[in-house]
């Protein structure tokens, strides 16, 4: 079920985005005087379509993409028929190459204003929750990773790169993980301590067995929601119990309980609760993989600010371009070698575990479109010949030499630029296949 809420939020995220791309560019063609002969949700072989006055409108059974083809143009169909032929009114060639270049970066704007969108509605709708530096009180718990570096369970984060922090979450931002010669400042029993971050760390975080093992807020919890026909449900577990002792072991926060009762696979356990200021006794099996089926529920306090429009407007905009420019920092990264490419570039399999999840939660859902959204603009913009970036760079050269390149050329970078993406798209994909099962 979860494999198909997953594949469900990737198939409808890269439909939207798909679709609100190439409409970028139809919109655009038309308003040009230019012929769209197709508009394509997805790549073939073809699903269903319906034909519109000169233009055919369909979905493909791929869902990884989509296309619009505009009369007069070499693209990704390498359909050169054309060529041979004087250059009617309605063909994209025939046109001036402004409106050309238009047109061809209509999807990249259609992108960028759509991952704006996303952000700025969510950030006046939830506004921002978040816990803030002074309320996590108990310091932080260092996983291996932490460790490496030389933190501590129980260091207080106070700095980032020297900078003054409230909130906690700026602890493990991409300021930290994509930035150079990042550092922490903790406060470890009253002393400050600087701890440096390696350049190359960020290759360690994307791996896949130790991206959540790195820091978290010690947290006092206690139980939340209880999944259906598990040992707490059945044990009697109820929400808003405090799990005080597990075999024994006192338990005062999350990660105690945690390193108590991971170990023990399909073992005998002994809660401690309190219920209702009562103390209880629960006894139960955990499961094969240690749990015992219960979500936990912070009681750290957490601080919420609502925002106007005009602020969710600027904080969503900020958002938005930040996703782009992690995005140069992280092709930065990859081309310094501090992390490899085959940890930090995911395919449609890799995203849909990572970032979707196998629970739909529409927020989370939106977060998500919106990061694509802004992500497939960047891409697109790439000066990559097949994608959008190319065909603008290649307009952009015409524009200033006022020469227009031979059709020949055309035909060759188009090739190139589509040897170049399936390649990507074969390594990415594989690589999403290989992280799954090794």
């Amino acid at each position: 079920m979860e494999i198909a809420i997953m594949a469900g939020q990737l198939i409808l995220g890269l439909s939207i985005l798909v679709g609100l791309h190439e409409l970028g560019h139809l919109v655009a063609a038309k308003a040009f005087g230019m012929r769209v002969e197709q508009y394509f949700i997805g790549f073939p072989p073809k699903v269903w379509s319906i034909r519109r006055g000169e233009t055919e409108y369909g979905i493909g059974a791929i869902p990884l993409g989509g296309f619009v083809k505009i009369s007069g143009m070499i693209d990704e169909s390498l359909d050169t028929k054309h060529t041979s032929t004087e250059p009617q009114p309605y063909e994209f060639r025939a046109k001036p190459a402004w409106q050309r270049l238009i047109v061809m970066l209509g999807g990249i704007i259609v992108n960028v204003i759509v991952g704006i969108l996303i952000f700025v509605v969510l950030a006046y709708k939830n506004g921002n929750t978040y816990l803030a530096v002074k309320d996590a009180k108990y310091g932080i718990v260092a996983y291996e990773l932490a460790q490496q570096i030389g933190l501590k369970t129980g260091d207080k984060i106070v700095k980032v790169n020297g900078k003054t922090i409230t909130d906690f979450s700026d602890t493990r931002s991409s300021e930290v993980f994509l930035g150079t010669n990042s550092s922490y400042t903790v406060d470890r029993n009253g002393q400050l301590i600087d701890i440096d971050i390696p350049n190359n760390f960020i290759d360690k975080i994307a791996d896949k067995k130790s991206a959540a093992l790195f820091i978290e807020p010690v947290m006092p919890f206690e139980v939340g929601s209880l999944a259906p026909g598990t040992p707490a449900e059945k044990a009697g577990l109820e929400p808003g119990d405090k799990i005080v002792s597990a075999n024994g072991k006192p338990i005062q926060f999350y990660h105690e309980y945690i390193e108590t009762v991971k170990p023990l696979h399909s073992k005998p356990l002994t809660l401690g609760i309190m219920r209702n200021n009562k103390p209880l006794t629960i006894k139960l099996t955990t499961l094969d993989d240690g749990t015992i089926g219960f979500f936990s529920k912070s009681l750290l306090n957490t601080t919420t600010e609502e925002y106007t429009f005009g602020q969710a407007l600027v904080v969503g905009t900020q958002k938005a371009f930040g996703v782009v420019y992690d995005n140069i920092k992280g092709f930065g990264k990859i081309f310094r070698g501090d992390v490899s490419a085959s940890k930090a570039l995911s395919g449609p399999i890799g995203i849909a575990q990572n970032l979707f999840g196998g629970v739909w939660v529409w927020d989370r859902f939106w977060t998500v479109t919106g990061l694509l959204s802004m992500a497939l603009a960047f891409m697109n913009a790439l000066p990559i010949p097949a994608l959008d970036g190319g065909h603008a760079t290649i307009l952009s050269y015409e524009i200033i030499s006022g020469r227009k390149p031979s059709d020949r050329f055309l035909e060759g970078a188009q090739k190139v630029g589509m040897v170049l993406l399936l390649g990507l798209m074969a390594f990415a994909i594989f690589n999403d296949v290989f992280k799954a099962f090794f």
